[in-house]
């Protein structure tokens, strides 16, 4: 989706998405992230502080209302006032019968040149949790969370069969062409191997259009267990996009493909150090 400047206007177009996709059959709909607004991280300017919302607030009203309507699931990304001074970037799983199921912050904040987060958003503090819905287990996060395969394999481990990223990701001016591609294809690659290592699904929901200096490359698809590509969107317009996950291959890629069985937890203690390679002094 593109967003523009009106905040009702983005909810109410996400609004009509949904529905669209509930007429197409989905179970489960996931928005971009930070749908109500244009992406307001490309600078540090206190006025943004303004579209933050609390959670529960009139955003999860409106969409857990169609939830229960519907009776489908919807994962928002939304800007979260938590209190006076504090902020999240926060994704609200909202369950079939309009009632949220729970809530995941943003763990892994950048702060890159136009993707400047650090100043809005408090990383979060509530795990890599998953969360049980009507039609599957779910697990959520957050755009720059998606190159961290810590960050997947714990959603996993908490019981995740497909895992959600709503995400705001594009390439920004005067980069060489060369460059530009490589990163695009490095944003699908990393997500797809979370699928692999974890033997789930993966479903990456990017915005499209231009905002400010960056140009969004959309590109939204879904990995099943092996990786390979379930559906995928284009990355010059709007779409819908539709995918069929068989939970069953979850289980049965597991039984064939048994990483969870052969880690060695007794020799992953190190994982909790910022670095391993040389001796502290």
């Amino acid at each position: 989706m593109s967003a523009g400047d009106d905040p009702e206007a983005n909810l109410a177009k996400a609004l009509s998405h949904i529905r669209r996709a509930s007429d197409k059959g989905a179970q489960i709909v996931c928005v971009q992230e930070l749908f109500r607004s244009k992406y307001f991280c490309q600078s540090e300017d206190t006025r943004h502080f303004k579209l933050a919302e609390p959670v529960p607030g009139p955003s999860t009203e409106a969409l857990g209302s169609l939830a229960n309507k519907r009776r489908i699931v919807i994962i928002a990304s939304l800007f979260e006032k938590r209190s006076a001074g504090i902020y999240h970037n926060t994704a609200v799983v909202i369950d079939a019968d309009g009632s949220i199921a729970g809530k995941y912050r943003k763990m892994h904040i950048p702060d890159d040149p136009l993707y400047y987060e650090k100043f809005y958003f408090t990383p979060g503090d509530l795990g890599f949790p998953s969360f049980q819905t009507r039609y599957a287990n779910v697990g959520v996060l957050v755009c720059w969370d998606q190159w961290f395969p810590e960050a997947a394999r714990l959603a996993s481990l908490a019981g995740a069969q497909i895992l959600f990223y709503p995400t705001a990701i594009g390439w920004v001016p005067h980069e060489p062409r060369t460059v530009a591609q490589n990163q695009r294809a490095a944003w699908e690659l990393i997500q797809r191997a979370h699928a692999v290592a974890n033997s789930i699904y993966v479903a990456a929901v990017n915005r499209v259009g231009r905002e400010g200096k960056l140009k969004f490359w959309g590109g939204s698809f879904v990995a099943g267990p092996f990786g390979e590509l379930v559906a995928q969107g284009p990355s010059d317009r709007e779409e819908v996009l539709i995918a069929h996950c068989d939970l069953a291959k979850i289980e049965e890629t597991r039984q064939n493909w048994p990483f969870l069985r052969d880690r060695r937890i007794d020799a992953y203690g190190s994982l909790q150090s910022r670095f391993v390679g040389e001796k502290s002094r």
